[in-house]
C-alpha cells in the first residue's frame, strides 16, 4: 500500500426532497449572487429548476441562470459562463444536473477566479490559484463530479477532451435525491452505471499489494452497482436501487476506492478521445474500450485480474491457471455490459473507425506523441493504436 491523502470536504445532503434545502445551504455560504447552471430542457420540464429558484428567492438570494450544457461539455459554454459571471458579479455557482454540468461549473469557477485563458489549466500550461465556490444538485448518477476534484471539458477547436484535477474545485455541498433520476432514459442510466464502476476499476487495477481493505470496498461497490443496474433495467423507479447507484457514484470518485493504490486511467484517456471526436456517451465509450484494454494488459499481472474475476464476477478460481481465470472475468464483464445494453466495441457505438481515425485518436491521446498513459501497463502511442484497433 502506497502513502496517500484522503480529502473529502463536500457536505452531502441525501434523500427525498433534499433539494428543498438549496436556499438555506447557499445562504450559509455567505454569497451575494448565484449562477444557476444547468443542461437541457429536462430541468425546466420537470419543475426542478423552478423549485430551485424558488428556494433561492425564499432565502433572499439573487441569481442568474445559464443553461445549454451538452454532454462532453464545451469550452464555448464555459467562456459564456465566465463572461456572464463577471458581468453580473456572481460569487457562487450552483450546478443543477449531472457530471457535465458540474464539470462546466468548475471550469467557469476557475475562469472567473483567475486571469487569462481557462483552457490553459486543462492543457496543464498553468495552475489555477482559486476557484469560485460551487454546489451541486445532482440529477444523474454517473460522473461523481459532485464529490471529486476533477473536471473534464471539450475544446471545439480540434475537439480535444481534457481533464484537470485540483482540490480547490471540490463542491461545498452536494444535494442528492435519488428520485430526481427516475426519468433518465434507460441508456443513460446504464451508461452512468458503467462510468461509476469504471471509476473504481481504474483504481482497482494496480500493481500495488497489501490493499485488502481498499480492494474489498471497491469490489463491494462494483457488485452493488451491477446488481442495481439489472434492477433498474426492469424497474427504473426502484428507489433503493437508484439510491445505491447515486451513493456509489460519489464514493467511487471521491478517492475512497483508490486509497493506497496507484490507479491506471488508461481506459478513461482512450475514451476521452472518442468522446471528443464522436460525442459518444462517456460510460458507453468506456464499456466499448475496456475489454480490449484488459486483454491487452492483463498479462502484466494476471493474478490481479483473476482476483477481480473471482471476487467481483463470481468466477471459480483456477489456481493452476490465473490467466484462464482472468480472461473468464473479462468475458463475463463484457457479458454484463451487453445485459444492460451497453456496447463492448466501438462499432456498437455506431462508429466504424478508419485507419486514419485510429492514428488520429492515438496521436491526440498521446498529446501529440508527448506522453504515455496507464500505470498497470504503460502505453505508448503505438499501444494506443493497437487497443483502438482491437476495440473497433
Amino acid at each position: 500500500m502506497v502513502n496517500f491523502e484522503y480529502y473529502t470536504p463536500t457536505k452531502v445532503i441525501f434523500g427525498k426532497d433534499a433539494e428543498e434545502k438549496t436556499g438555506e445551504l447557499i445562504k450559509a455560504q455567505g454569497c451575494k449572487k448565484v449562477l444557476v447552471h444547468y443542461g437541457g430542457s429536462s430541468a425546466k420540464k420537470s419543475g426542478l429548476l423552478e423549485r430551485i429558484c424558488k428556494s433561492l428567492e425564499n432565502a433572499k438570494i439573487d441569481y442568474v441562470t445559464l443553461g445549454g450544457v451538452v454532454p462532453n461539455p464545451h469550452l464555448g459554454k464555459v467562456h459564456e459562463g465566465i463572461e456572464l459571471c463577471k458581468r453580473e458579479g456572481v460569487d457562487f455557482i450552483l450546478a443543477v444536473g449531472g457530471g457535465r454540468v458540474i464539470d462546466s461549473g468548475k471550469a467557469i469557477g476557475y475562469g472567473v477566479a483567475n486571469e487569462g485563458e481557462v483552457w490553459d489549466f486543462y492543457e496543464k500550461i498553468r495552475v489555477p490559484k482559486a476557484c469560485l465556490p460551487i454546489g451541486a444538485v445532482l440529477t444523474i448518477a454517473a460522473a461523481g463530479s459532485e464529490m471529486s476534484n476533477s473536471s473534464v471539458i471539450t475544446n471545439e477547436n480540434g475537439w480535444l477532451k481534457r481533464g484537470y484535477n485540483d482540490d480547490i474545485c471540490r463542491c461545498r455541498f452536494a444535494i442528492m435525491n435519488p428520485e430526481l433520476t427516475y426519468t433518465l432514459p434507460a441508456y443513460q442510466t446504464a451508461s452512468g452505471c458503467v462510468d461509476i464502476m469504471m471509476h473504481t476499476m481504474e483504481r482497482y487495477f494496480t500493481k500495488e499489494t497489501d490493499t485488502a481493505l481498499t480492494d474489498g470496498i471497491g469490489e463491494t461497490l462494483i457488485r452493488t452497482v451491477m446488481q442495481s443496474a439489472r434492477i433498474l433495467k426492469e424497474d427504473p423507479e426502484n428507489y433503493d436501487a437508484r439510491a445505491q447507484v447515486m451513493w456509489a457514484g460519489s464514493l467511487s470518485h471521491n478517492g475512497l476506492t483508490g486509497c493506497g493504490t496507484i490507479g491506471d486511467w488508461a481506459s478513461h484517456q482512450l475514451e476521452h478521445e472518442l468522446g471528443g471526436m464522436f460525442d459518444v456517451a462517456h460510460g458507453a465509450g468506456l464499456a466499448a474500450v475496456w475489454g480490449s484494454w484488459a486483454r491487452y494488459v492483463y498479462k502484466e499481472k494476471p493474478e490481479r485480474f483473476a482476483q477481480f474475476a473471482v471476487n467481483v464476477m463470481g468466477v471459480t478460481n483456477d489456481f493452476s491457471d490465473p490467466e484462464k481465470t482472468a480472461l473468464e472475468g473479462i468475458k463475463q464483464m463484457e457479458e454484463f455490459y451487453h445485459a444492460i445494453d451497453m456496447p463492448t466495441s466501438i462499432h456498437e457505438l455506431g462508429v466504424d473507425l478508419t485507419e486514419e481515425q485510429i492514428q488520429e485518436l492515438a496521436y491526440k491521446c498521446s498529446f501529440m506523441d508527448k506522453r504515455t498513459i496507464g500505470q498497470f501497463k504503460v502505453l505508448n502511442r503505438q499501444d494506443m493504436e493497437n487497443i483502438y484497433r482491437m476495440a473497433r
